[in-house]
């Protein structure tokens, strides 16, 4: 069935997902962004038809993508006046791929309900970089049949796709994970900066890392490192994103600040940084909090 598809939301990540659905996916795809301009580019450039409202793209389609900031913004665009509840049709499907809480998604998936259509929860888990090649990973939450359904159009833009549960499942796994990467992230900036604290050489410690056979390995340490060590930290994912990330990771558990005092850490060294100005630097830019501290940067003299 070459079902018609559209996708809301064509920022850094929506953008080449929007391209890689016009390639592969065999019917009709719409594109809608609240920014005239960036959709316009992006469905110039994807070679897809823009449309007028989200009212608009939501009627037209049979399954819908988007890719949005935060809660609010998602509530709105879903359940707000003019939203995708206005106008989905029966039996359609919307997959949202935004990092979100969990509440935000039942609200949506609760309110979509009521009209015949069905609401999947699609955390992805890459960067800019996995959206360009194609190879995304889904963790969905949702009802079995939807994602059935759903799973060719996410083959389109995405490698691992896995079902994890009832709505709003997908985000929980998602944001767990992002305790893990933000975590990473603040403890690589502190192993680098005890390196500059104590002298202790860089270039050796990065081969002892990536080439030993230790635990302290990952695939961000080899890959932000030598971003670091040239002082590079334009945006693969921003640091003000994570930050984002981490905080709904917290709210997640009532009492997150006693019982998780590490993330609760890794919070604040974000916080810091955002207060700096870092917010729109790639969240390896934790790194500068750290120089700050010890007075010394990590970036080759």
């Amino acid at each position: 069935m070459n079902r018609a598809v559209g996708y809301i939301g064509l920022g850094a990540m929506g953008a080449p997902m929007v391209q890689r659905l016009a390639e592969r996916h065999h019917g009709p795809v719409f594109g809608y962004d609240a920014d005239a301009g960036i959709m316009r580019r992006a469905c110039a450039d994807a070679g897809v038809q823009a449309c007028d409202s989200v009212a608009d793209i939501a009627g037209r389609v049979d399954v819908l993508l988007t890719c949005l900031p935060n809660n609010e913004v998602v509530r709105a665009v879903y359940l707000g006046p003019d939203g995708v509840a206005s106008a989905i049709g029966s039996r359609a499907i919307t997959i949202d791929c935004s990092t979100v809480g969990p509440d935000a998604t039942q609200d949506v998936y609760a309110g979509l309900k009521e009209k015949g259509a069905r609401h999947l929860d699609a955390s992805m888990l890459g960067s800019t970089k996995q959206a360009n090649e194609g190879t995304i990973t889904f963790v969905v939450g949702g009802d079995d049949d939807a994602f059935a359904e759903a799973r060719p159009i996410l083959a389109c833009t995405g490698q691992m796709i896995r079902h994890v549960g009832p709505s709003g499942a997908g985000n929980r796994m998602k944001l767990i994970h992002q305790t893990l990467v933000a975590g990473h992230a603040v403890a690589v900036a502190e192993a680098l900066a005890l390196c500059l604290a104590t002298e202790t050489d860089i270039e050796a410690f990065y081969e002892i890392v990536v080439q030993g056979t230790g635990f302290g390995y990952s695939r961000y340490f080899e890959a932000r490192v030598p971003r670091m060590r040239d002082g590079e930290f334009s945006p693969n994912f921003m640091l003000k994103f994570m930050l984002k990330d981490a905080r709904l990771a917290h709210d997640l558990m009532p009492d997150a600040q006693k019982v998780l005092p590490a993330l609760s850490a890794v919070i604040g060294t974000l916080e810091e940084a955002d207060t700096k100005g870092l917010g729109g630097e790639d969240f390896s830019a934790a790194m500068k909090v750290l120089e700050a501290r010890v007075g010394k940067s990590v970036a080759r003299s």
